[in-house]
């Protein structure tokens, strides 16, 4: 035998709408009315579609009647911010001590170039690879070539 139509009441009606604007999950509002989630999707629709905004519509009611009664700053900075696209405005300022401008940072290079320790004297690092680049001449790679040996110990 089949089951009979589910008919929900006014009371069953006001519930759902008010749990929907809530917030409340729907598998939640469906145990509360007693009905499964997909009857309450079919029953409901209008409910479920519209109590959201309602209630958004509500609030901001609320909010704009607070916000334009004198004395009431803050309702009034945070419409002005979420509806009028006001922004703070935040600066940082960065000093020395005591105020003072930072100084300028003293750069200091040091360039070593690398000591071959073969005995034979031929270099393993050819000489224009020796020494690192100096910053203060602009920014440039360093390559280092280094001559492949071979099993019979000739480079």
């Amino acid at each position: 035998m089949p089951q009979p139509p589910y008919v929900p009441t006014e009371e069953q009606r006001r519930v759902v709408k008010t749990m929907a604007a809530f917030g409340i999950p729907q598998p939640d509002i469906a145990r509360v009315v007693g009905c499964s989630d997909r009857t309450l999707r079919k029953v409901y629709r209008h409910e479920l579609d519209t109590a959201a905004t309602e209630a958004n519509a509500r609030v901001a009611q609320c909010l704009f009647q607070q916000a334009t009664t004198p004395g009431n700053v803050a309702a009034s900075i945070f419409w002005l911010k979420a509806r009028a696209g006001w922004r703070e405005k935040q600066v940082h300022e960065v000093s020395g001590p005591d105020g003072r401008p930072l100084e300028q940072p003293q750069i200091k290079v040091i360039i070593r170039d690398i000591v071959d320790p073969r005995p034979d004297g031929v270099p393993l690092i050819p000489a224009a690879a020796r020494r690192l680049p100096d910053p203060r001449e602009g920014a440039r790679p360093l390559t280092i070539s280094v001559p492949r040996r071979h099993e019979g110990g000739e480079a």
